[in-house]
């Protein structure tokens, strides 16, 4: 059988065609790929006449096709539906990446072609696009004596080895921790769509007549919040917080420990303080001081509202709070004070409906796009539909892929990717996937979500929007392509519309009468926003502080104890907390031990929400869900991926720079 990954899929919009797609023929296509990527580099350099954008920059950009299209499809796999086949594979694989990556940007004779170019007389996203490949070769040591390259050489196969057996072990370890009940007494408390799940869970796990609550990858899981058996709801607690640190063959201390190092090592070869420095450079933070003040100024007013809420739930619990009570009492003052029952809730908030009547509709108003489903099309997995995105004008705008239900060989949390990239250079349109992590309900029942999970769904669409809406010239600027600390930011917007009247209206409706939530439930859940901020913000700051505690020490400072580290780190920043662990501890805090690019970056999601809460601001002041507001945050911000520095873009949208304000009065924190 021909290998269907080495020649441009004929399917719409270019989507893999995965039903004919074999684990060997993602090794064939991307050890074909690499080649084919050097032969095509090779060419370049070996060009005799004198550097130009043509020859040398746009020569780049139309190489490495086949390399993109193998790679795009098995990590999406690697992510989404992992078998012990794709594992292996990626174990195989990822070294022969970051070998590859070196091979590019460590070689002299393209490095001196793109010094060459003359940028004086081409426009401003042709100029961005020579200097941004030129950062990329000094962030990757071209100006290294060949020693030293060659340790960074050595010190990048590693990391990517090490990044690959933490992801994997975080992933088994999820699994491992997952809690088997034997009395669905011990179940008491939780929805009943919960507990078929559960049932069927641990029946596919080889236990019927059994229950088996799966975790989350945080440290916090779902139904904590509405176990009435406190024993359970600690042990849950626990297996969740243990992950990775229990000396089994899962623990992933030692691999931590030797991951810092080596990339403090990295750093200190290329000229940083540390490997945070490094990881900082090319982000719209100006560096990793101011990155900790604006931290360390939340962090006490987040753990003053933290206590605050601690003393509210002590009240009500009437004995001494442990962690694993939070939750579970914080839903009982939200329901006392507010009169908000989330599990209420679940009945208005039906999958189909969320994503036809709330996700699809919202964007709709806001800029005109229209979505098609295409049963014809078929994904990785059998859960994976296929969406046809289309412009105001009816031209299509490329695919939207949903992937929505927990599996086993899906690792943990929520993500948006792309399957292929937009570019006017190559002619390419957009096919972008979302990846959550809903429990499947069992045949026949409806799909119930918590509004934790809608705002998951609405987020993670905004990253699909991001993608979608790119209008680029060139691929490597694509969609969200942009830094790490602004990628988040267009996703953090597109959660406005949970709660927006007009949207809210559309969808929230109970999926067997069709009763539309009821005002008085609207107006309660406006009113509850703040509750709890205390302690999300600290559970996240605690977080990313210890991200930046990691990723600031130099290779001769590394600790000989990971948990101490962590325990010892939180206390510094204020944030040790004895009824509030970090949203990701150690063990599993895949986002930067995994090689997800979040590495002293998880900050991000906060720098990005000044961005977000300020621009919520301005759709208010400006009328809300309308077109124009919609085509003008399009245009100026959405569209643009990496094409200019992405604050001018935000001061295109905005006229002026963020203010914090909006930031500070929507955590509790002014």
């Amino acid at each position: 059988m021909t290998n269907p990954l080495l020649s441009p899929s004929t399917l719409p919009y270019q989507l893999p065609p995965f039903n004919e797609i074999t684990t060997a023929h993602y090794a064939e296509a991307v050890e074909a790929g690499l080649a084919e990527h050097l032969n095509e580099i090779n060419a370049i350099t070996s060009n005799p006449d004198a550097a130009n954008f043509e020859n040398t920059a746009l020569a780049m950009e139309r190489s490495g096709t086949l390399l993109q299209r193998a790679a795009a499809g098995f990590f999406t796999l690697v992510s989404a539906d992992a078998t012990d086949q794709i594992r292996e594979l990626e174990t195989k694989l990822s070294p022969l990446f970051s070998q590859h990556q070196d091979a590019v940007f460590m070689n002299r004779d393209l490095y001196d072609r793109f010094a060459a170019i003359p940028t004086q007389n081409i426009d401003p996203e042709s100029a961005r696009l020579v200097e941004d490949y030129l950062k990329e070769f000094r962030q990757s040591g071209i100006q290294l004596e060949t020693g030293a390259q060659g340790r960074l050489r050595e010190l990048n196969t590693e990391l990517s080895h090490l990044g690959t057996d933490f992801g994997q072990r975080a992933k088994e370890a999820m699994k491992k921790a997952s809690l088997m009940l034997d009395d669905v007494a011990d179940l008491d408390g939780l929805p009943a769509d919960d507990v078929n799940t559960a049932a069927e869970a641990a029946s596919a796990a080889g236990h019927p007549g059994k229950y088996l609550l799966t975790l989350i990858l945080p440290s916090n899981q779902p139904a904590m919040a509405s176990l009435n058996n406190r024993e359970v709801r600690q042990r849950l607690y626990q297996a969740s917080i243990g992950r990775g640190i229990d000396d089994s063959d899962l623990d992933v201390r030692a691999t931590v420990l030797e991951l810092v190092k080596l990339r403090a090592e990295k750093a200190a070869l290329l000229g940083f303080a540390n490997y945070a420095e490094l990881a900082l450079e090319d982000q719209t933070a100006p560096g990793i001081n101011q990155v900790q003040e604006m931290l360390q100024r939340l962090a006490p007013a987040a753990v003053r509202n933290a206590n605050g809420e601690a003393e509210a739930l002590a009240e009500i619990a009437g004995h001494p709070l442990e962690a694993w009570d939070w939750a579970y009492y914080s839903a009982k003052v939200r329901s006392s004070r507010y009169n908000v029952d989330e599990q209420a809730l679940r009945p208005y908030f039906e999958l189909e409906t969320v994503l036809r009547d709330g996700v699809f509709y919202a964007a709709e108003k806001l800029y005109g796009v229209t979505f098609t489903e295409r049963p014809d099309l078929k994904g990785y997995h059998p859960d994976v539909r296929v969406w046809e995105v289309f412009n105001a004008d009816g031209s299509g705008l490329g695919l939207f892929l949903g992937d929505y239900y927990t599996r086993e060989s899906k690792r943990g949390g929520a993500w948006m990717n792309s399957l292929v990239d937009q570019s006017e250079l190559l002619g390419g349109k957009p096919v972008v996937i979302n990846n959550l992590n809903i429990s499947k309900p069992a045949a026949g029942e409806p799909t119930l979500l918590t509004l934790d999970e809608v705002r998951t769904a609405f987020h993670e669409f905004g990253h699909a929007l991001h993608g979608l809406f790119s209008n680029v010239t060139y691929p490597r600027f694509s969609g969200t392509s942009v830094p790490r600390d602004f990628v988040e930011y267009p996703s953090q917007v597109n959660e406005m519309w949970i709660l927006w009247p007009e949207v809210l209206a559309n969808y929230a409706k109970h999926y067997q009468s069709g009763e539309a939530l009821p005002a008085a439930d609207v107006q309660n859940l406006v009113d509850s926003q703040v509750w709890g901020e205390g302690f999300g913000t600290t559970e996240y700051l605690g977080a990313a502080l210890l991200d930046l505690a990691w990723h600031t020490v130099t290779a001769a400072d590394v600790p000989g104890d990971a948990l101490a580290f962590e325990e010892s780190s939180l206390a510094a920043a204020g944030l040790a907390h004895d009824l509030i662990a970090p949203r990701y501890r150690t063990g599993y805090f895949q986002h930067i031990f995994a090689g997800s690019g979040y590495s002293a970056g998880y900050y991000s999601y906060i720098w990005s929400e000044v961005l977000d809460a300020d621009t919520v601001e301005w759709f208010k002041e400006n009328g809300g869900l309308t077109r124009a507001n919609g085509d003008h945050f399009r245009k100026e911000l959405l569209s643009r991926g990496n094409s200019r520095e992405p604050l001018d873009s935000f001061r295109a949208f905005r006229g002026r720079d963020a203010a914090l304000q909006p930031l500070l009065t929507r955590r509790g924190l002014d």
